[in-house]
């Protein structure tokens, strides 16, 4: 008689638990894994894996979005993974050193781990590859010369490390990770009917008033905990008992920016490491000088003693966005295409990569953000959110509208068309502002993200969506 029997793995930093062990009796098993802290983002690997045209991968992400977690679960796809890791094996560095020849470098490789390297059947994982440059550099002579290896590099800040080197266009693969999104958060919870809603939710849908508010607090739990894993991890420990999850996870977060800091200090390079941190500081302390509850313009003023302009601050700015800290919302007067033209260099809403952060960095209270009691600041968490969500999906630049007195959060291009996205933290969906914009640019389909359940009114055009369904959105109306 066969048994299911499931086993979670529970990921901290680099290693994986696994939390069951069979009884001795069961000798005829069929294991079966949950999705534990799985990720869309595995989907993409899987597709690269599959893609006859394959070029060595690069993954890019923040500190500690999981990047090493999900490269070693990808590698259980293959016959056999090889991790190395160039930061804990500094005398890797040296099998770079005589010349960047792949086939050579295999070699010494192989001899180093032990084991051979089937180019064909096994994954290479270069892991932390920012602390080899030259590792990196070879990537392009990977392409050219030993094509049928499958070969996955990563790190940290490496959109801050590539910079300096060349990558010819066409000999390597870019993908961004990013902290996860809400329904991986629902997933990591055990929450599996909720992430069904969301991912079946469409035009003809209607969500129960009861569906409505569990996925409502849902979403004040994600504004506390975020997407980062570890954060969601010892929130799924402990979400049994609320008070002791939330005070873990904002000494998860606080642990996480003090590294963040000490990345800044180490990695500036010939940027001003201060100009870095009180940039850094500034985004979410600018939320005081909300009246409306939606995100104003970044202002230079004040950040730094002095510095009143963007141009001296700009190369801090750009680390920041390189380094995946900070999501930059481009300004634009007109909503014609291409939006880019519309923007000025200068003109832009700056975020937080993840909401959760940005809770922490603002000492706000996990008491507040569940009372949802925490006045102006609900617009800006709200719209942080929906930012968030957004580059999970389009991974793209994002822009908002601004004429004369009126403002709209979002817009976005699909088909050839544009979508205006106004976003309300509460239940109040009146805009002035969209209706401003309709009026001069008359758009198929407008799009209300609010408190308010799903309803669409088709005469207007005009999509209510609840602030907890972005991924459904973008989905129906974006893809």
């Amino acid at each position: 008689m066969k048994s299911d029997i499931f086993v979670t793995f529970y990921p901290y930093k680099n290693d994986k638990f696994v939390i069951f062990t069979p009884h001795k009796s069961d000798k005829n098993v069929t294991f079966r894994y949950d999705r534990g802290m799985n990720r869309d983002f595995l989907n993409k690997l899987l597709a690269w894996k599959g893609d006859p045209d394959r070029k060595p991968l690069v993954i890019r992400g923040v500190r500690q979005a999981g990047k090493t977690y999900l490269l070693k679960k990808f590698g259980e796809e293959y016959k056999t993974c090889h991790y190395l890791n160039f930061e804990e094996e500094g005398k890797l560095l040296s099998l770079f050193e005589e010349d960047l020849n792949p086939k050579r470098i295999i070699t010494d490789l192989s001899f180093h781990l032990g084991q051979p390297i089937n180019l064909k059947t096994d994954l290479l994982i270069f892991d932390e590859v920012q602390a080899c440059p030259k590792a990196l550099t070879s990537l392009k002579y990977f392409y050219e010369k030993l094509p049928e290896l499958h070969l996955c590099a990563a790190g940290s800040l490496l959109g801050i490390h590539l910079a300096p080197f060349s990558f010819p266009v066409g000999k390597v693969t870019f993908l961004t990770m990013r902290p996860m999104s809400f329904e991986e958060f629902l997933e990591a919870a055990d929450d599996q009917k909720s992430v069904e809603i969301l991912r079946n939710l469409n035009e003809e849908s209607q969500i129960s008033e009861i569906v409505h508010h569990h996925l409502w607090e849902r979403l004040k739990h994600y504004l506390i905990v975020g997407g980062m894993p570890e954060a969601v991890a010892t929130y799924c420990k402990y979400q049994d008992d609320l008070f002791t999850a939330f005070e873990k996870v904002r000494a998860k977060q606080k642990e996480l920016v003090i590294a963040y800091y000490a990345d800044m200090a180490k990695h500036s390079g010939k940027v001003n490491a201060l100009h870095i941190n009180r940039i850094f500081r500034s985004a979410p302390t600018q939320i005081h000088q909300v009246q409306d509850g939606s995100i104003s313009k970044f202002k230079f003023r004040g950040v730094i003693p002095g510095v009143s302009h963007y141009h001296r601050l700009a190369t801090a700015i750009d680390w920041l966005e390189a380094a995946g800290l900070v999501l930059k919302v481009h300004i634009v007067n007109s909503a014609n295409l291409p939006l880019k033209g519309f923007t000025k260099e200068n003109q832009f809403k700056l975020l937080l990569f993840d909401v959760g952060i940005l809770g922490s960095m603002c000492d706000l209270s996990p008491e507040l953000i569940l009372g949802y009691d925490y006045g102006t600041y609900k617009g800006y968490f709200a719209e942080n959110f929906v930012a968030q969500e957004l580059m999970l999906s389009q991974n793209r630049e994002l822009f908002c509208w601004s004429e004369k007195n009126s403002e709209l959060e979002f817009l976005l291009e699909s088909r050839g068309k544009v979508i205006p996205i106004e976003v309300k933290s509460g239940s109040t969906t009146r805009s002035k502002s969209l209706k401003v914009f309709s009026e001069k640019y008359h758009p198929e389909t407008r799009v209300v993200l609010s408190g308010k359940p799903f309803s669409i009114d088709p005469q207007k055009g005009t999509h209510h969506y609840p602030l907890y369904s972005v991924s459904s959105l973008q989905s129906s109306l974006l893809n």
